[in-house]
This record gives C-alpha cells, structure tokens and sequence, in this order.
C-alpha cells in the first residue's frame, strides 16, 4: 500500500536488535526489534553475520533473505507514530484540479 514517499531508502543494523532505516519522504531513525528477536523465523537473527545482512528488497520491504522480511509499512507507521487511518490517506494518490 506504500506510496513513493513512505518507501524505504535505506537500512542499517545497529547494536543489539536495532535498525536505523530512512525513508523516501526524509522520516529517519532506529526501530527496535527485540521485542520478536530469537522467536520462531527471528531465531535467525542470533547470528549476528545474518542480521548485519539487512538491507531494502526489490519489492520495498526490509529484508534479510527471501524468507525473512518485515513490511516497511508497518515500519513507517511505528517509526513515526502515524495510525492506519493517518497512513492509507499518505497512501492514497491525491487528485489534481486542473
């Protein structure tokens, strides 16, 4: 559902289970997982090497490999404080009076 803006643009691994991503409209700053860290697909995560390997997929999420990716709209939202209702109308395309 993301638009341009709220795509992620980059992402880097921080100490422990942080992230520190950017996104495309310049919301920046570090998100925390280790709230699911070590738990089930998170489990992964306990090898330092694999968790350093996050980056932005193709497809705009944050991911790890193939198997393990976060929405980054889920992302954004918790980022920036924004509810559902205030992110699908960033999401909607506005219309242009001509």
């Amino acid at each position: 559902m993301s638009n341009d803006l709220t795509q992620p643009v980059a992402v880097e691994p921080r100490e422990g289970f942080r992230i520190w991503i950017e996104f495309r409209d310049g919301e920046k700053g570090e998100i925390d997982l280790s709230d699911v860290a070590g738990r089930g697909v998170f489990a992964a995560w306990n090898d330092r090497a694999f968790f350093e390997g996050v980056h932005v997929s193709d497809h705009w999420s944050i991911a790890w490999d193939e198997e393990l990716e976060l929405c980054a709209d889920a992302l954004y939202m918790e980022l920036t404080g924004t509810s559902w209702d205030e992110f699908r109308k960033l999401s909607r395309p506005q219309s242009v009076n001509v």
